[in-house]
């Protein structure tokens, strides 16, 4: 008997090629499209009307039977108020690791379960090996760092169909079978942002509190918009004149409302060479022997950086590095790899930076 997978269908190329290849291997394939934001007619939000027409045609081409679920309520509850509460406290989070962790592998496979799927897949570029977590062979494409919170349980119903591909692969493959979405560009940014200004966008949801750009010695070099809007190691946006080189975030005060900055790329207090992290997750379910050296993500597309995890306490580790780590952003994920293998990961902690 034919296994049955689910393949979460985003109207993209990659997700229109691992269903074309679970096809072609056998499976009875279902096409699934997600709906997360609310459409409004406001320019640069997530097109889904659009995307899941594409869903339909890939679908239609590869013969694959499709459906749409709705998880607008979900999202905005489990990921879109996280967010907005997140950068009132001054973090910077990552939308991307909450949605795959609370809805694409959390309620979207439970609904796929629910309608029958031995499996779901994604179109996401990393493998599932004998239940690891492991990174795709296409690193500049790699998105373990945006998974890293799967474990085990989840791998056991989840296929990564291109893993083992390079993106120019997958673009072939979709060009060779002709498929309508060969050519459409990747999506980029924050869904339900989009295109938009992200400040105004922001200032929707947070009351804005203007304050002042100082220096670590305390003098005051301009005038900011919010403490929240800014994120450590920003550079564009700032507004701040004068001589000498570029200014740089190096800090926020939220309740003070003040802003750190400091001139040069270079400046010792854009480095850190610890920080702490909560939220951990370990893919095998169980954190490593600790003090444990391995290599770490403090961004996405970051190369990986030797650390040493030199304790969990409270549910709180302690990571050190031995070569300073610039831009430590509280709010961020680090990511913890071995070798290809990723361990899993943590939230950096507010107090990290100055």
């Amino acid at each position: 008997m034919k296994k049955t997978v689910i393949v979460g269908m985003s109207g993209g190329v990659d997700s229109s090629v691992s269903a074309l290849l679970l096809k072609q291997q056998g499976y009875h394939v279902i096409g699934l499209f997600m709906k997360n934001w609310e459409e409004t007619n406001e320019e640069g939000l997530c097109h889904s009307a659009s995307d899941y027409e594409d869903v339909m045609r890939v679908c239609d081409q590869i013969d694959i039977p499709y459906y749409s679920v709705n998880f607008t309520k979900e999202y905005r509850e489990q990921v879109f108020a996280q967010f907005i509460q997140d950068f009132k406290k001054g973090l910077t989070p990552n939308p991307d690791i909450l949605c795959n962790r609370e809805i694409k592998f959390k309620v979207f496979l439970n609904k796929a379960i629910e309608l029958g799927a031995d499996y779901l897949a994604t179109g996401h570029y990393c493998q599932n090996k004998e239940g690891h977590l492991i990174k795709g062979i296409d690193y500049q494409k790699d998105q373990t760092y945006f998974l890293y919170t799967i474990n085990q349980s989840i791998l056991e119903r989840v296929l990564f169909p291109i893993g083992a591909l390079e993106k120019k692969e997958v673009r072939e493959l979709a060009r060779r079978f002709q498929l309508s979405t060969s050519e459409k560009k990747d999506s980029t940014g924050i869904c339900f942002i989009g295109e938009r200004d992200f400040r105004k966008f922001l200032s929707q949801y947070i009351a804005v509190q203007p304050g002042h750009f100082e220096t670590l010695a305390g003098k005051i070099v301009g005038d900011h918009h919010g403490a929240a809007y800014y994120t450590i190691g920003q550079r564009k946006g700032l507004g701040i004149g004068g001589q000498g080189d570029a200014w740089f975030v190096v800090g926020k005060d939220i309740e003070k409302r003040i802003v750190y900055v400091e001139q040069g790329a270079n400046h010792p207090a854009l480095f850190r060479s610890e920080l702490q992290a909560d939220e951990l997750s370990w893919v095998s379910g169980q954190p490593p022997h600790l003090p444990f050296t391995c290599h770490a993500k403090i961004r996405y597309r970051q190369a990986d950086q030797v650390c040493i995890i030199q304790k969990i306490e409270d549910g709180r580790a302690r990571v050190t590095f031995p070569t300073p780590q610039r831009a430590v952003t509280p709010g961020q994920s680090i990511v913890f790899y071995e070798g290809d293998v990723c361990l899993g990961g943590g939230v950096i902690l507010a107090g990290t930076s100055y």
